[in-house]
């Protein structure tokens, strides 16, 4: 998720940050002159049924939510825009679209999940297929032929992932490092999560299978990581909440993004960004730590009532009062 529209996996880790350093001058000649480019969406905003609160990087709107929008019961976020999931089955988007990323296909209804990767989106359908839009170099946003019966789906830099009701993963799009690859015999999944180029599955056992690109060591969960019930996946870190609702992070860690406040507990849920990481809490309050050159890892006061989080390039999203 960096701020360069039409970013191409380059084989390092940090192949998003160099999309982000090419656009970095301009942007902060922007952001100096423009200070509402970097923005939070009102808490007030949300005190409405399924309504979904912004902040971090707002460059074109990617962390404020359009004005009326309510009835959510998911949200996504990408590289540089946001999706939302609605009661009536239909989805939302905005923040760049330069790729449609934005602008689901006409008359998509009966969406049940949704999934944001790097300017390309996904959505499943009640009927178990998936429908993807926007940037497809890679074939990230076109599901495999006969892909049927998925029931949770995750977007990477340029490659999906389906879980399937059999517990079973199938991954497509780029495979540079092998992240659409799920390893061999994988079964029992319960839940999955996708980097910019590596992938994770919780097991029904409660452990963590990852592959992909590792040179951080983000597809390789630690011997800590069990009795695990959620996961989440960052730009090259993972993250993983326990059954005691402590959270485990492993991976790149330059910025903090996988140390965890200390004492931090009653986790229920977690979401990875490029360099920054947020936990949901049990209370509905959100914690954020890492990278926050722009305000990405800093919750807005006063926001409780919060019951789903997801973490983009550089900004971030909370769902509060969902519906449904």
């Amino acid at each position: 998720m960096s701020l360069h529209p039409r970013l191409r996996v380059a084989g390092a880790a940090d192949q998003w940050a160099r999309g982000r350093r090419r656009a970095a001058a301009p942007l902060v000649a922007v952001l100096l002159l423009l200070g509402a480019l970097v923005g939070i969406a009102p808490a007030a905003a949300a005190a409405a049924t399924g309504t979904v609160v912004g902040w971090g990087l707002n460059d074109q709107g990617r962390a404020r939510p359009p004005a009326g929008l309510t009835g959510v019961t998911a949200i996504a976020a990408g590289l540089d825009h946001s999706l939302a999931l609605k009661s009536d089955g239909t989805v939302v988007g905005w923040g760049h679209n330069f790729n449609g990323q934005t602008s689901p296909p006409a008359g998509l209804t009966g969406v049940t999940a949704i999934a944001a990767g790097n300017s390309y989106s996904l959505a499943l359908k009640s009927n178990g297929t998936v429908v993807g839009w926007g940037r497809n170099d890679s074939g990230q946003a076109s599901r495999p032929t006969g892909l049927t019966g998925v029931t949770a789906i995750a977007a990477g830099s340029q490659h999906s992932l389906a879980l399937k009701r059999n517990g079973t993963v199938v991954g497509w799009g780029n495979n540079a490092f092998g992240q659409a690859s799920p390893p061999a015999g994988l079964t029992g999944v319960t839940a999955i999560a996708a980097g910019a180029n590596h992938s994770l599955a919780l097991k029904s056992d409660g452990t963590v299978v990852g592959w992909g690109h590792n040179t951080h060591r983000q597809a390789s969960p630690p011997a800590r990581a069990t009795a695990v019930t959620a996961i989440g996946a960052g730009e090259s870190h993972s993250l993983a909440v326990k059954r005691n609702g402590t959270v485990v992070a492993w991976g790149w860690s330059k910025y903090g993004q996988t140390r965890p406040p200390a004492g931090l507990d009653g986790v229920t849920a977690v979401a990875g960004g490029h360099r920054h990481s947020l936990a949901l809490k049990r209370d509905g309050t959100v914690v954020g730590w890492g990278d926050n050159s722009f305000g990405e890892a800093s919750p807005p006061a006063g926001l409780p009532g919060v019951t789903a989080i997801a973490a983009g390039w550089y900004h971030s999203l909370a769902l509060r009062g969902r519906t449904g």
